[in-house]
């Protein structure tokens, strides 16, 4: 067994003896380089801030980013949605899709059962018609079918009505063509 008052007394001899690592005036040595630095930063023009001052600036830019402070109010959806839409650009686009949805509401029936939208592009609405018949007569309504649409809206969206008549059945399959006879001998 050891004894433990032993080991205090061995210890407090060793810590009467001077380190021979550390000089005598160590305290002394750290005033005079913490001052040099401090001259050095002087020197340099940087600027005295105590340690409250750095606290304050952290506070107030705390204070400045509040969830509901300055112009950061919580929207209704809808206005956030319609910001969005505008800038965007997809209003124009968005009010036309409305209107083709409620197309036979907006034309009315008659015409609705003979036409249908097909897309909408630069102020120009493409409708497909159901006969060359139907075509023939939505060419010479035309005026009128613009104006309709144009009052659902309230403005001038639609500029021109492009009517597209029946297709005959095509063999072409994507944009690019090889000119020559055709299909042959396709149906026996």
């Amino acid at each position: 067994m050891t004894d433990n008052h032993g080991d205090d007394a061995t210890h407090a001899r060793t810590s009467d003896v001077p380190d021979p690592l550390v000089p005598a005036d160590a305290a002394k040595l750290a005033r005079d380089a913490m001052e040099r630095a401090r001259q050095a930063a002087r020197a340099r023009g940087a600027r005295r801030t105590s340690a409250n001052q750095g606290r304050r600036q952290r506070e107030e830019r705390k204070r400045g980013s509040e969830p509901y402070g300055g112009g950061r109010d919580p929207q209704p959806m809808s206005d956030a949605v319609q910001t969005l839409l505008r800038r965007m650009g997809w209003t124009e686009q968005i009010e036309v899709s409305s209107v083709t949805a409620r197309w036979r509401e907006v034309i009315g029936d008659r015409i609705a059962d003979h036409c249908e939208p097909l897309g909408f592009e630069d102020g120009i609405l493409t409708v497909k018609a159901s006969s060359t018949a139907w075509a023939t007569q939505l060419q010479m309504m035309a005026g009128q079918i613009r104006h309709r649409i144009n009052e659902e809206f309230g403005r001038d969206i639609v500029r021109e009505l492009k009517v597209l008549g029946p297709t005959a059945r095509s063999w072409t399959k994507g944009p690019r063509t090889v000119r020559g006879r055709g299909p042959r001998d396709t149906y026996g």
